[in-house]
């Protein structure tokens, strides 16, 4: 079955859309704003993969190699890739959620670490 994605020309949110039958006119309204200005964008490919394989992936040494527990932006791209290796979209409001922890440890005064 067909999931269509369309980015509401208002919010800039995507929304998806599971359709069913064919027949009849179908349009979609955004599930942010209700707006019904939408445009249609062209999906992602989808792999599905047994949790087997995903878990093999994810016990990969080599997937933590250029991980920095202190640094935001290297945990950021850590949990994208490892929702990726899971089959899952994080989605714009991870990503959003990320971008502002990154912008917050960016501006906020660094904190020193004691000298031994």
């Amino acid at each position: 079955m067909p999931i269509y994605e369309y980015r509401c020309d208002d919010c800039g949110k995507i929304s998806e859309f599971l359709l069913i039958k064919s027949e009849g006119t179908f349009t979609p309204q955004c599930k942010r704003c209700k707006s019904k200005k939408m445009s249609r964008v062209l999906s992602r490919v989808r792999v599905v993969r047994s949790e087997e394989s995903r878990m093999e992936s994810l016990a990969d040494p080599s997937k933590w190699g250029g991980l920095d527990e202190r640094d935001p932006k290297s945990m950021a791209k850590w949990m994208k890739k490892m929702g990726k290796e899971m089959g899952e979209d994080m989605g714009e409001d991870v990503d959003q959620m990320v971008d502002e922890a990154m912008e917050e440890e960016r501006t906020s005064p660094s904190e020193k670490e004691p000298e031994d």
